[in-house]
């Protein structure tokens, strides 16, 4: 094999492991600073890589494709959801694009769960009431939660993340509940317990906690609307470590305010890292930074899969996890 035959840019800083098993494959140009680039810098790096290695920090619209070299012939993401960029118009210019599905699966299903419980056992107050020392023992009827075990969880999105969430769900006593674009196998079904539901309304309004586990795509934007999140129970709690945009934000913050939800566990946000200041000061919501994914091994598998997409490419083969637009 040529030594270093493909020019790689890398638009953020990846886990040392991943860079230099990159530095010792290709001709790699990786970022110093671990912050997102500006459009100009993802522009400049589409004219200079033969492969572009961005993350979903990178928005990569038609009007930056447009702009890159002639040389650009694959972006190989960092990261399973790809609808940062405009896979259509990658494709109409002969860019292939890939991602890394399947790495996360089961980090972010733990997540789902931390936030259940975090949010229903209000574990956040417990641990503020300790970090400021005011416990002073226990006491009968002080943070009272609810318990997990024997309640309904609505899984919105029931691919490997959401039967991942369903999976740990019926080891707490869980009754599952699911809604999806296609109704999964009737083995699977049954191995989970799972209970289908065509109408996402119908079961929406019978539900305690609801999981959001879709992708991003035009038709899920504001799935969770208001509308639909009136139909939910006051005693509901709804979590989501799929994507902000899925919930409409300010309709749900009016209803935690009301005391028409009972709480949220969020780890994404509609506007992304502009969060709405009005969810920080409401006590029946958990806050995470994105961290559903944030483990060790997961983000280091993360970079094997784009290591193998660039080297398959390399090796004149379609990349094994390339993303066709109309399949996403």
């Amino acid at each position: 094999m040529p030594a270093k035959p493909v020019r790689v840019v890398v638009t953020r800083r990846l886990p040392e492991p991943v860079e230099n098993r990159l530095k010792g494959l290709f001709d790699v140009q990786l970022r110093d600073d671990d912050t997102p680039m500006s459009k100009a810098e993802l522009v400049a790096a589409m004219q200079e890589a033969e492969v572009l290695v961005p993350t979903v920090t990178d928005q990569i619209d038609a009007a930056m494709l447009a702009q890159a070299g002639e040389q650009l012939r694959l972006i190989a993401s960092y990261g399973a959801g790809v609808d940062h960029i405009d896979v259509a118009s990658a494709r109409q210019r002969g860019v292939l694009v890939s991602n890394t599905p399947g790495v996360v699966t089961e980090d972010t299903a733990d997540m789902a769960m931390a936030l259940m419980l975090s949010v229903t056992r209000r574990i956040p107050e417990g641990l503020a009431m300790m970090q400021r020392g005011q416990w002073s023992g226990w006491a009968p009827t002080a943070l009272l939660g609810g318990r997990i075990s024997g309640r309904r969880l609505g899984i919105l999105g029931m691919g490997r993340i959401g039967q991942a969430v369903a999976r740990r769900a019926t080891a707490f006593g869980m009754q599952i509940h699911y809604h999806n674009r296609r109704r999964v196998a009737a083995e699977t079904e049954t191995q989970l317990g799972a209970t289908y539901w065509e109408d996402l309304d119908e079961m929406v309004k019978r539900i305690d906690i609801l999981s959001v586990n879709c992708p991003s795509t035009p038709d899920t934007f504001h799935l969770m609307n208001a509308r639909r999140l009136k139909l939910m129970k006051p005693t509901a709690v709804i979590v989501n470590t799929a994507r902000g945009e899925v919930i409409d934000e300010n309709a749900l913050v009016r209803m935690l305010r009301a005391g028409e939800l009972a709480g949220a566990g969020l780890d994404v946000y509609e506007h992304g890292a502009d969060v709405n200041p009005a969810l920080r000061e409401l006590g029946n919501v958990v806050l995470l930074p994105h961290m559903s994914s944030a483990t060790e091994e997961g983000r280091i598998e993360m970079g094997e899969k784009v290591i193998i997409n660039i080297k398959t490419y390399a090796d004149g083969h379609r990349p094994p996890d390339q993303v066709v637009p109309g399949v996403m």
